[in-house]
């Protein structure tokens, strides 16, 4: 049985084993997330001026709109205002900041209908994100930046958090992802051929859970849910941030969920920040994960990062 608490004001301790059981978490707009997004809208607003963003895929070409994002989304990213924003957030959700660990904030587009699907907007296949590497004890924080509707939300499947799927992860690497995959990113607008961890069977898609929260309501699971995007037909382009954290007790005792199926190379640890001062977390640490690391590709460099025109 797959439990959805509204508001739980549980411990960060007792949520993190609520979520390695494949429970989910859903929460109302808060001053700290409501200044993440607030900032988030700020730059989209921006961005597209005079356009509204929400609408505005239907008045330009979608390479012009994709050019926009490719720009718009690593600027906030890697902003440090993001950072601190989200610090507070999670200091706020009662995160233990020294011992808690988290990527950047990712910002997410997802366009109405057929308009952009690939590339910087992709919109991912059913998956769990330990098919991309990254640990167990992975919490996902999830919140849309202006209100969504069923038909352009998120979908989880709790069937498959303790039933295997065949999947392509085993063909996945952490560290070649990081040098091409991710920079290639901004080439693609009306297909992606790049090779992305995806069921590789037939699913029972029947019972599903869709968690419809306001603007700046963060939605938390782990991240060995099966999820995915639903297809957006609701009329208006859905922006959303997501990031994912790890308490370091978790990493050093080998805590969270069950793997069940995820066989990628590699590891995500190298990407993630401390929340107490954003520093990295020790390489020490880390070869717990990854005894032999290679010499290059353990990040994403962002300055390598292509725009559609192929000039950098």
């Amino acid at each position: 049985m797959t439990v959805v608490y509204f508001d739980a004001p549980f411990s960060d301790e007792v949520r993190r084993k609520n979520l390695f059981e494949g429970n989910l978490f859903a929460f109302s707009p808060r001053a700290s997330t409501t200044a993440l997004i607030t900032f988030a809208r700020e730059l989209i607003e921006e961005a597209f001026a005079p356009r509204d963003p929400q609408t505005a895929q239907f008045e330009m070409p979608v390479e012009e709109f994709a050019a926009i994002l490719s720009e718009m989304k690593p600027r906030f990213i890697h902003h440090p205002r993001s950072k601190e924003l989200l610090r507070n957030m999670l200091e706020d959700f009662g995160c233990d900041l020294d011992k808690t660990f988290f990527d950047v904030p990712k910002m997410r587009s997802m366009a109405s209908d057929d308009y952009l699907k690939a590339g910087i907007a992709l919109q991912f296949d059913l998956h769990r994100d330990s098919w991309f590497a990254s640990p167990l004890c992975q919490q996902n924080w999830w919140m849309p930046i202006f209100d969504i509707s069923p038909d352009n939300a998120m979908t989880f499947y709790p069937r498959y958090f303790n039933e295997p799927v065949k999947n392509g992860s085993s063909r996945y690497n952490q560290y070649e992802w990081n040098k091409t995959g991710r920079a290639q990113a901004t080439t693609f607008i009306k297909n992606d051929p790049r090779d992305i961890p995806k069921p590789e069977q037939d699913m029972d898609l029947s019972q599903e859970i869709r968690l419809i929260t306001r603007a700046g309501a963060p939605i938390m699971f782990s991240g060995a849910q099966m999820h995915a995007t639903v297809p957006n037909t609701a009329g208006r382009t859905r922006f959303s941030i997501d990031f994912r954290t790890v308490h370091l007790d978790d990493i050093v005792n080998n805590a969270g969920a069950p793997n069940v199926d995820s066989a990628p190379t590699g590891t995500t640890l190298f990407e993630l920040l401390s929340a107490r001062d954003f520093s990295h977390m020790d390489e020490s640490i880390i070869r717990i994960y990854e005894p032999n690391p290679p010499s290059d590709g353990l990040v994403f460099e962002p300055a390598v990062v292509a725009s559609p025109n192929g000039k950098n």
